[in-house]
Parts: structure tokens; C-alpha cells; sequence
């Protein structure tokens, strides 16, 4: 199921903390990174991605039978952390971004991202092809039918693209498979951009704050088709275990 939503009239953003010393060193302290790792030079961006403190919390989750509300963090006992490196060898590529420099409407779709006044962002977008945009609020006030279609949300599938998103506010869990077949879920929270790739078996739901304001980034036309596992003769799933399962296999 997609998290597609009616059209919306589209709002301008409005840049809050230009003049603000702190956002302008932490601004210059991005931008001064020098691109030096493979994920970086993979994500075809000259626009550092986040050091790896900086990345989101994730864990490996309990058992699915085990789950009794899947807005709960749903941890293993002990709890087995998943480091930033063990999300890059996935494909998730991750960027810190600053949220509370700019605002945005809670709903626009489309959003033209050629609107946007972030510079990092703006960086993000030519470099990576981002070319559509749309902005969401999954909150029981803003999306009628919200209990069920969380529900949907949650079903496992993958997408014949990447999947990309920038959280402006809020929080919710994107659970991954890994090259186990085990769930890591990723806490994302205000700030966080990070992108799922192509073909990796995935979910998404809210976490107990039940709020969660995210734009969502295209290359080209948006397509939001999701296809419910098993999809394992689909080319993007296909594509997904040579590059990241199979070149695990070989490593180890």
C-alpha cells in the first residue's frame, strides 16, 4: 500500500534561521566534509552523508509472533543494536538534516522540490536526479481511515524504485529486512533523510506519538506501487539480492 494522498494547493516555505550562528557553523561543518567513504561515492553525491553517531537508532526486532502492538519499539531481549555500518551494508543511505531551519506545509502534493531553500537540500535534489516531491502528516487528524490504513502501511513489500524520505517532523519506525531475513528497525525521527533501496523488503509504521510529517522525493514520475512479498522473481528484488545479498555472501 503507498502513502498516496489527494492533491493539495501548494504552500510557499519559509526560511526561519538564516541569520542564526549556530545553524550557519553547523551548516558550514557539512558542507566542509569532504566526500571519503564508498556510501557516499555510491549515493552519487557530493553532499556528505551523516557520520556515523549521527545516524538513527536501529535494533533487531523480536519475532513478528511476538508483537502485539507494532507501534511499540519491539525489541529482541537482550537488545542487539545495529550500527550505522551494519544499515550501509543494506543499501540506507543517511543524511542529517536541519528541519527547524525551514517550514513546510502539512500537506502538499505535489511540492515542487525546484521550491526549496535549504542548500543542502537543494544540493541533495540536483545530485541525486529528485525531480517530483510531495509533503504528508500521518497523524488520525490529518488522514481520514488513519487506524487502517497504518495497518497497510505495515504490510512487507518492495518498490520497483528507491524509496526516499525526509522527516520534518515527528517520528515512526521503518522496519528492513537484513541479509538474514530478520527485521532491523530504524527509528526515524525530525531531521533524519534517508533512503531505502530499490528492492529491499521493507515496512513502515507510526510509533506511539501516532505523528509523523514527511516529504517524499521521485525521480521522475512518482510511481508508488507497492508489491507484498514474495516478490522474489521481480527484477528489483532480483537486482537487490546480487548487489547487497550475494556480495554479503561473498565477503563472508
Amino acid at each position: 500500500v503507498s502513502l498516496a494522498f489527494a492533491a493539495n494547493k501548494v504552500p510557499v516555505v519559509e526560511h526561519r534561521s538564516q541569520s542564526n550562528p549556530v545553524l550557519k557553523q553547523a551548516s558550514k561543518r557539512y558542507d566542509d566534509t569532504i566526500m571519503s567513504d564508498d556510501a557516499n561515492k555510491k549515493a552519487k553525491t557530493a553532499l556528505a552523508q551523516a557520520p556515523d553517531e549521527e545516524w538513527p537508532e536501529a535494533w533487531l526486532m523480536c519475532d513478528d509472533d511476538k508483537i502485539d502492538d507494532q507501534k511499540k519499539e519491539n525489541r529482541q531481549d537482550p537488545n542487539a543494536k545495529i550500527d550505522a555500518a551494519g544499515m550501509r551494508k543494506l543499501g540506507i543511505n543517511y543524511w542529517k538534516m536541519d528541519a527547524d531551519a525551514y517550514t513546510y506545509p502539512v500537506k502538499a502534493v505535489p511540492w515542487d522540490p525546484k521550491d526549496a531553500l535549504d542548500p543542502r537540500l537543494a544540493q541533495l535534489r540536483d545530485d541525486r536526479g529528485y525531480s517530483y516531491a510531495d509533503i504528508i502528516t500521518i497523524h488520525p487528524d490529518h488522514l481520514p481511515g488513519f487506524d487502517a490504513k497504518i495497518k497497510a502501511f505495515f504490510e512487507e513489500h518492495i518498490h520497483d524504485a528507491e524509496e526516499i524520505r525526509y522527516i520534518l517532523d515527528g517520528s515512526g519506525f521503518f522496519d528492513v529486512r537484513d541479509t538474514n531475513d530478520k527485521w532491523v528497525r530504524v527509528h526515524i525521527k525530525k531531521g533524519d533523510l534517508m533512503t531505502l533501496p530499490e528492492g529491499i523488503y521493507h515496512r513502515f509504521t507510526c510509533d506511539e506519538t501516532d505523528f509523523i510529517k514527511a516529504m517524499r522525493l521521485f525521480k521522475g514520475q512518482p510511481i508508488w506501487t507497492p508489491f507484498n512479498r514474495p516478490q522474489e522473481e521481480h527484477p528489483s528484488r532480483k537486482t537487490y539480492v546480487t548487489e547487497f545479498m550475494e556480495e554479503k555472501k561473498t565477503e563472508g
